[in-house]
C-alpha cells in the first residue's frame, strides 16, 4: 500500500454523505458506465459507501480492501446481494486475467499507487474495460483528505496508467481531487 490506510476506528466517517461533494453517485456511474451483467471491482472499498452506489447496476461488484476489519464493518451495515468481499492488496489480486469488465477507486488511489498495482489492474481488467480513479490531488490545499505530501497528481496517475497499456480517455484536475478514466488496450 501507499503511505497509509484509513483508520478502522474511524470507519463510520466513511459513510458521510458529504463525500458526494467530491464525487457524486451520478458522476461515478456516468464515468464507469456499468451494465447489469458487468463484473466490477471497487478498490479500497472501505465501508462500501461507493460500492453501494454501483452494486445495484452490475452483476457482481467486488468490494476489495486490504483491511478485513472494513469488510466486517460493511457486513454489519448490510451489503447488496451483488457484493462479494475480497481482502487483498491491489498489487496482488486474486482475480483471473481479464476477469473484470471495469474497476474504480474513490479517494484510495494514494493508498495503493505503485507500478505493481497498476500492472495488476492491467492484468485483471479486460481489454476495453475502464478503470475510474477519483482521488485527492497533490495540487489541492489539503482542506480534506490526507496530507498533500501523501497524494499524487493527475499527471502521476496518467503516466502510470499509460505505462501499463491503458489509454487515458478523461483526465481532469479539480480543486481537491482529480479524475482519471483509463481504458485497457
Amino acid at each position: 500500500m501507499g503511505f497509509h490506510t484509513f483508520d478502522v476506528d474511524r470507519a463510520e466517517n466513511l459513510d458521510d454523505e458529504g463525500r458526494y461533494r467530491y464525487c457524486s453517485r451520478e458522476e461515478l456511474l456516468s464515468l464507469l458506465r456499468p451494465n447489469p451483467d458487468a463484473v466490477v471491482a471497487d478498490f479500497g472499498s472501505g465501508t462500501g459507501f461507493y460500492t453501494d452506489d454501483v452494486a445495484p447496476h452490475v452483476g457482481t461488484c467486488y468490494a476489495v480492501d486490504v483491511q478485513s476489519e472494513m469488510h466486517e464493518f460493511y457486513r454489519q451495515k448490510g451489503a447488496p446481494d451483488t457484493v462479494t468481499f475480497v481482502t487483498a492488496d491491489v498489487s496482488s489480486l486474486p482475480f483471473a486475467d481479464d476477469e473484470l469488465d471495469a474497476a474504480f477507486s474513490t479517494m484510495t488511489y494514494h493508498e495503493f499507487a505503485s507500478d505493481d498495482a497498476v500492472a495488476e489492474l492491467a492484468r485483471v481488467v479486460k481489454p476495453g474495460g475502464r478503470v475510474v480513479t477519483v482521488d485527492w490531488t497533490k495540487a489541492g490545499d489539503g482542506e480534506s483528505g490526507p496530507p498533500t505530501d501523501e497524494r499524487y497528481g493527475l499527471g502521476d496517475a496518467v503516466t502510470a496508467f499509460e505505462a501499463h497499456g491503458f489509454d487515458v480517455i478523461r483526465a481532469t484536475t479539480r480543486r481537491e481531487t482529480f479524475v482519471c478514466v483509463a481504458r485497457n488496450r
